[in-house]
């Protein structure tokens, strides 16, 4: 009951937010309409298309996590990424969540590898990383306790970032070149995940497998193209007992209201075409496919943007955006199937229940 509440309350605040900029022609029977007749267009166009189905998941044929029409609406915002007042300024403000969200975390599951530098030695992978907006934040202003202010990045940890788009690379590289400590930390590469995965040396074991000790997927699984690929690889570069950490948006009737038409078409929060409702996950769904390559979902918690204040904050309710904590459990997350069916566990602390909007 409290969810509903407070979800009829953000689409109010969102409501009476567009009215005030002129845009008052918004109901939410127009909305579902308008979603159904989205939806209607996409099925009919795919029934023009050749589909190849796959037991585990109708995304895995693709065998890549890039979709080509993402990377060219990125290439077009590479120069922005640092607009605080831009259409990034609603991720620079998710920084005050997503940031002690992951710090907490990591020193929750490493805070006895090194006493007094819990966090040190670290290897970090920040997949999808844009202009670099996250990694900087997070590897150098990070304090690693409330008593000891010292960024993250000269405790030791390092950090990659990745990204398919090579003008957001560059970005990334140039306002991290003017911090000399950021420079010998951070490092940022154009590339793909499934890419990094990849990667051999003299022929020898893959360079990726088992090398990070947490990988950062911030708003990046609603724009790729394959998410079993994601989930496969992220196991094949963690080592075992290494953190996933993701946000993301749910698939609930709210989500597409408030991200799309209210945020892309009333609001601008975001430019139109950011998202595409087709491709959000719900908690449900992205735990079922985390388990089943080889991660246990630790916690999943709601999230709430504020247009008014341009503010998030934590909720009870994952309708609309969540973060989403996973471990991983083993090397093969395949290696039991055959004995156990395919099933997945149930029961444990993340697991999440469905919103019904």
């Amino acid at each position: 009951m409290y969810a509903n509440k407070l979800n009829r309350l953000m689409l109010g605040l969102f409501i009476r937010h567009a009215t005030a900029v002129g845009r008052s022609a918004f109901s939410w029977t127009a909305v579902c309409k308008q979603r159904t007749l989205w939806l209607q267009r996409r099925a009919c166009l795919k029934t023009y298309q050749h589909v190849v189905t796959c037991p585990t998941s109708a995304r895995s044929a693709s065998q890549t996590t890039v979709d080509p029409d993402e990377v060219r609406k990125f290439q077009s915002l590479a120069s922005k990424w640092w607009d605080e007042q831009g259409e990034f300024a609603a991720l620079h403000a998710l920084n005050d969540l997503r940031v002690p969200f992951i710090r907490d975390n990591l020193l929750n599951v490493h805070r006895a590898r090194h006493p007094g530098k819990p966090l040190g030695g670290l290897r970090i992978l920040d997949v999808g990383c844009g202009g670099g907006l996250l990694t900087e934040i997070l590897f150098s202003l990070l304090s690693v306790s409330t008593r000891l202010h010292k960024p993250l990045g000269r405790l030791g940890a390092d950090v990659l970032g990745i990204d398919p788009v090579g003008n957001s690379i560059g970005t990334a590289e140039l306002h991290s070149s003017i911090d000399p400590d950021l420079r010998n930390r951070v490092c940022y590469r154009a590339s793909t995940l499934e890419e990094l995965s990849a990667e051999r040396t003299g022929g020898q074991e893959e360079q990726g497998a088992g090398h990070y000790d947490a990988i950062v997927a911030s708003e990046v699984v609603e724009h790729l193209a394959d998410l079993e690929t994601f989930a496969s690889c992220c196991n094949h570069v963690l080592k075992p007992g290494g953190s996933l950490f993701i946000t993301t948006l749910n698939k609930t009737n709210l989500s597409y209201a408030l991200a799309i038409v209210v945020a892309e078409q009333l609001l601008h929060i975001v430019p139109s075409g950011t998202h595409d409702w087709e491709k959000f996950i719900s908690p449900v769904d992205l735990e079922r496919l985390l388990e089943s390559n080889g991660f246990s979902v630790q916690s999943v918690q709601g999230m709430l943007y504020n247009p008014a204040s341009g503010a998030w904050s934590w909720t009870n309710s994952t309708a609309i955006n969540y973060a989403l904590h996973a471990v991983k459990v083993r090397d093969d997350p395949h290696a039991d199937q055959a004995e156990d069916g395919g099933s997945h566990p149930e029961g444990h602390a993340g697991a999440t229940a469905e919103p019904n909007n």
